[in-house]
C-alpha cells in the first residue's frame, strides 16, 4: 500500500521542468526571515550538525535570513506553524498530516532516500542479548515488558507500530506492558543499547544514524520488526504564504543538488540528512497516513464495549465513508 502511493507522488518531467524555470530574477524579491521547523527525532545538537550546512545554502540562494526552529516534541513544530512561527518544516507523514489539518501546511516536495528507497520503514529494537527475537515475543502481556514508544505525531515511532504492531493483534500496550515512556528516536535506540528499556520503536533512517554517530551503542541493537513501506518525509510550508515565496521556496528544493555549479557539495549536504534530491509531492502523499488513522480508530472503536452500539455503529459508519473517499482519492 505504501510503495503504490509513494510512487504516485512523483510528478511528470515536464512538470518538474515548468517548476525549475526560476532565473536568477525569481530570487530577486527579498523573503522575510525565513523560520525552518525541525521534528525532534534526536538531539538538537545532532540535529544542528546536518541542517545547518543545508539552511545556510538556502539562506544564499534565497538572499533572506533562515533561523532554524527546534521544539522538545513534534507537536511544538506543529504549533509553531499554527501561530505563523514557522513558515516551512521537515516533518514525518502523521505529523504533517497534522499540520497540514490544525495549522494550515501543505506538503510541496518530499525527501528521497539517499540509497534510493522509495521510503523508509518503522522498527522495533531490542538489546543484542535480550531473549526477545521477534514481534510475538513482545505481544506476550506478561506485564514484565519496559517498551519505548515513539513521539505520539511520530509516524514510524508511533502510529505505524500502534496499528500493525498493536491495533491488529489487539493489544493495548498500557495494559500489555511494565511501563510504557515516550521518547524521540535517538532517545529510544540509546534506551535500548542501555538496557534501560526491554524494545522501543524506531526506523531504519535513525537507526543509520545511530551507527554512524554511536557505533558502540548500535552494537548492541538488534532489529526484531520492521513495517511495510512507509513514503518518504514531506517538506511543508504554510499555505497562506504568498505565491512567489511559495514558487521560490519550491524551485530551490526541487534545484538543489540538481541544478547549478556546486552539485557535488549540495549532494553531500543531503547525504549527510540520508537523502538524495528531493522529488515534487502534494498532500495527497497523506492519503496512505490518513488511511492508517482511520483503519486503527475504527479497530478502536469496535473494541470499545463501554459506547451504545447505536453511537458506535454511527461512528464506524462515518469511518468507512471517509475510507471509501480516500480510496477513491488515492486511485485518481
Amino acid at each position: 500500500m505504501f510503495a503504490k502511493f509513494a510512487g504516485a507522488a512523483a510528478v511528470a518531467a515536464t512538470a518538474l521542468t515548468s517548476t525549475l524555470a526560476f532565473t536568477s530574477a525569481a530570487y530577486a524579491e527579498k523573503l522575510e526571515t525565513l523560520n525552518f521547523g525541525i521534528i525532534s527525532t534526536e538531539s538538537t545538537q545532532n540535529l544542528k550538525s546536518v541542517w545547518n550546512p543545508f539552511l545556510a545554502d538556502m539562506e544564499k540562494k534565497l538572499g533572506t535570513k533562515v533561523k532554524a526552529f527546534f521544539a522538545p516534541d513534534y507537536a511544538g513544530v506543529i504549533e509553531a506553524m499554527r501561530f505563523n512561527k514557522v513558515d516551512v518544516a521537515w516533518f514525518g507523514n502523521k505529523s504533517a498530516m497534522e499540520a497540514v489539518d490544525r495549522a494550515g501546511g501543505e506538503v510541496f516536495v518530499q525527501t528521497v532516500d539517499v540509497t534510493g528507497n522509495p521510503g523508509y520503514w518503522s522498527l522495533l529494537l531490542a538489546h543484542k542479548d535480550s531473549k526477545l527475537e521477534k514481534l510475538e515475543d513482545v505481544l506476550a502481556c506478561k506485564g514484565e515488558l519496559a517498551f519505548g514508544n515513539g513521539d505520539p505525531n511520530s509516524t514510524s515511532g508511533f502510529l505505524v507500530p500502534s496499528y500493525y504492531v498493536f491495533a491488529q493483534n489487539s493489544v493495548d500496550p498500557k495494559k500489555c506492558y511494565k511501563t510504557v515512556r515516550s521518547a524521540n528516536h535517538e532517545t529510544n535506540a540509546l534506551a535500548v543499547a542501555n538496557k534501560q528499556v526491554d524494545f522501543a520503536t524506531n526506523n531504519t533512517e535513525s537507526l543509520s544514524r545511530i551507527k554512524e554517530n554511536n557505533p558502540k551503542a548500535f552494537e548492541n541493537i538488534k532489529v526484531i520488526w520492521q513495517s511495510p513501506l512507509i513514503p518518504s518525509d514531506p517538506i511543508v510550508y504554510r499555505k497562506n504564504l504568498s505565491d512567489d515565496t511559495k514558487a521560490q521556496l519550491k524551485a530551490f528544493f526541487l534545484g538543489y543538488g540538481r541544478l547549478g555549479n556546486d552539485l557535488e557539495n549540495e549532494k553531500k549536504i543531503l547525504a549527510d540528512l540520508q537523502w538524495a534530491p528531493f522529488r515534487d509531492s502534494s498532500n495527497a502523499q497523506l492519503y496512505p497516513i490518513r488511511q492508517l488513522q482511520l483503519f486503527r480508530d475504527k479497530v478502536k472503536l469496535e473494541g470499545d464495549e463501554r459506547m451504545e452500539t447505536g453511537e458506535k455503529t454511527a461512528k464506524i459508519e462515518t469511518i468507512d465513508e471517509k475510507l471509501a473517499t480516500l480510496k477513491v482519492l488515492a486511485n485518481n
